[in-house]
C-alpha cells in the first residue's frame, strides 16, 4: 500500500519550482493558477529569495501548487491513502478528490493571507525540538507558555509562541532535548494566535462544495481516516489553530498496512520522519523531476 504525503510550511527553498516548470504544460498550468489567485507563483518559485518565500501568504499557495504539480507528473496512481502536514492537508484534499485544484488554490490563498494577518498582531514563531521524552517536553513547553504545535513523532516536537517565549526556550531546554532549531515560518501556527484566521477560513469554506474522499484521507487532528468531504473541510478550518498530530498520522499508516511513502515536492521533511518512525516502509521524496523515474518504480511496486 502506498501513501502520498504533502509537506507543510518551511519545506520551501529558493528556486525549488524551477525545474518543474520545464515539464510539458507545467508553466501554463502555474500561470493559470497565478492569475486565478492573484499571486505570481512562477516568480516566487524560481526567482524569489528565502525571505520572500518565507512570507506566509506566499509560502502556502506555493507549496500547494508544487505538490499538485509534482503529483500530476506521476500520472494516475492507485493510492492507499493520502495525508498532508499542516497546509499540505489542502494538497491532500485535492489529491483525494475532496476539492478540485482551483478550489484548493483559492482556499490556500485565503488561508495564507488570513494567517499572515493573524501573525502580524504579535511577533511569534516556531522552533523544532529534537530528542527528549514527549511527555516531559510537552509539560516543559506549557510551563514556558509555549504550545506544542506539531507533535511529529520520531523524536520531534515543534514549539510555537512569542519571540520572548522562544528565547526563554533556547536557554531552558527540556531534559533530553538535544537541539532547538528555529523554523522558516513567520508566525505561531496551530496555536490560539491563529484564532482570527479560523474565522476567515470558515467564511471562505462556505463557498466550497466538498466531495467525499476517494481514498483514505488521514487527518492531522487525530490521525483518523476521514470519509466525509464535509468533515475534511471542517477539519481544514479548525486545524489552523490546533496542533498537528503527525505522530498519530504515522500510527494510522502502520494500521492501514502502508508499505511505501512518497512525499511530493518539495519533499524531504516527512520522509525523514518516516525513516525513523516507520521502519520497513520504503520512502522517497520528490525534490526535482529527476526523482520521477524512481517514484514511478516505487509506485509500480507498492500502489494498490
Amino acid at each position: 500500500m502506498l501513501v502520498l504525503v504533502a509537506p507543510g510550511q518551511g519545506a520551501q527553498a529558493p528556486g525549488f519550482l524551477t525545474e518543474w516548470l520545464d515539464l510539458p504544460g507545467a508553466a501554463d498550468r502555474v500561470a493559470a493558477w497565478s492569475d486565478a489567485i492573484g499571486l505570481d507563483l512562477a516568480h516566487y518559485g524560481t526567482k524569489a529569495d528565502a525571505d520572500a518565500i518565507r512570507d506566509t501568504a506566499v509560502a502556502q499557495p506555493l507549496l500547494v501548487a508544487a505538490g499538485l504539480l509534482s503529483a500530476s507528473a506521476l500520472g494516475d496512481i492507485a493510492l492507499g491513502a493520502v495525508a498532508g502536514h499542516s497546509v499540505g492537508e489542502i494538497t491532500a484534499a485535492a489529491l483525494a478528490g475532496v476539492l478540485d485544484d482551483d478550489a484548493a488554490l483559492s482556499l490556500v490563498r485565503k488561508r495564507g493571507l488570513a494567517m499572515a494577518d493573524a501573525a502580524a498582531v504579535t511577533e511569534t514563531g516556531m522552533a523544532a525540538l529534537l530528542g527528549g521524552d514527549p511527555d516531559t517536553t510537552v509539560a516543559h513547553l506549557e510551563k514556558l507558555g509555549l504550545t506544542p504545535a506539531n507533535i511529529n513523532g520520531a523524536g520531534q516536537i515543534v514549539a510555537a509562541g512569542t519571540t520572548e517565549q522562544l528565547a526563554a526556550l533556547e536557554s531552558d531546554k527540556p531534559d533530553g532535548v538535544r537541539r532547538v532549531v528555529a523554523l522558516k515560518v513567520a508566525g505561531a501556527f496551530h496555536t490560539h494566535h491563529m484564532g482570527p484566521a479560523v474565522d476567515a477560513l470558515a467564511e471562505a469554506a462556505k463557498a466550497l462544495t466538498p466531495a467525499d474522499p476517494k481514498v483514505a484521507y488521514v487527518s492531522n487532528k487525530d490521525g483518523k481516516a476521514v470519509t466525509s468531504g464535509a468533515e475534511v473541510l471542517e477539519r481544514l478550518v479548525g486545524q489552523v489553530a490546533n496542533p498537528v498530530r503527525w505522530d498519530l498520522c504515522m500510527d494510522t499508516f502502520k494500521e492501514l498496512g502502508v508499505t511505501a511513502l512518497l512525499e511530493l515536492c518539495p519533499g524531504g521533511t516527512l520522509t525523514g520522519l518516516a525513516k525513523r518512525a516507520l521502519p520497513g516502509v520504503k520512502t522517497l521524496a520528490l525534490k526535482t523531476p529527476a526523482d520521477l523515474d524512481a517514484a514511478r518504480e516505487l509506485i509500480a511496486e507498492h500502489a494498490a
